[in-house]
């Protein structure tokens, strides 16, 4: 059972996505420094969405067709706004913002609204964790191990975007043209998929 649990958690932390994706161009951006803080922020969120999902699975489960066509659309808006947002983007000058997307509040947050971490918070207690463990211990521990490989991912995608500030800043036009349009691309298979 952790095998296959540890296999899905790795893939789909790894994998672009909504927080990988923004890990990469704050730490272009930013650097990795000024990006931890983001990645903090994701470990936190996603950690806070799946204790709710392991303690309330069943009424989430009930109530998600409910509001899984408001969460895309919502969901699905705000990559576009980001999408934008990183297409308009200087790169290696501070943008106007000053960031304020690059911060721990913003990172909490963004796993609210991002569909593919909702549902895979859904997902991952329902299908390896509740039918094996139900304490709250076990629950409140496999909630901690998957937030850091989570956390893991997205710090992985800052380096990167760190490590690489060069390359990427010379290429930045089209660098952000794809990180958008992985973006737009991941919004339009959550509404169309």
């Amino acid at each position: 059972m952790l095998t296959p649990l540890l296999i899905y958690a790795f893939v789909s932390s790894f994998t672009p996505g909504p927080n990988n994706i923004m890990a990469l161009v704050f730490a272009n951006t930013y650097g990795f420094q000024r990006t931890i803080r983001f990645c903090l922020g994701v470990g936190t969120g996603f950690f806070i969405l799946l204790l709710f999902s392991s303690f309330f699975n069943v009424l989430l489960h009930n109530f998600i067709p409910k509001i899984e066509t408001f969460m895309t659309i919502v969901g699905s808006t705000y990559l576009l706004y980001l999408a934008f947002i990183i297409l308009k983007s200087t790169g290696s000058k501070e943008d106007s913002s000053g960031g304020k997307y690059n911060s721990f509040i913003a990172g909490t947050l963004l796993q609210f609204i991002n569909p593919k971490g909702v549902l895979y918070a859904i997902t991952v207690i329902g299908t390896f964790i509740l039918p094996y463990y139900s304490t709250y211990t076990s629950l409140f521990f496999y909630s901690i191990l998957l937030a850091i490989i989570g956390f893991l991912g997205t710090v992985s995608w800052s380096i990167f975007g760190s490590l690489f500030k060069k390359l990427l800043t010379r290429y930045e036009m089209q660098f952000n043209i794809v990180m958008a349009l992985l973006l737009v691309y991941s919004a339009t298979t959550i509404l169309f998929g």
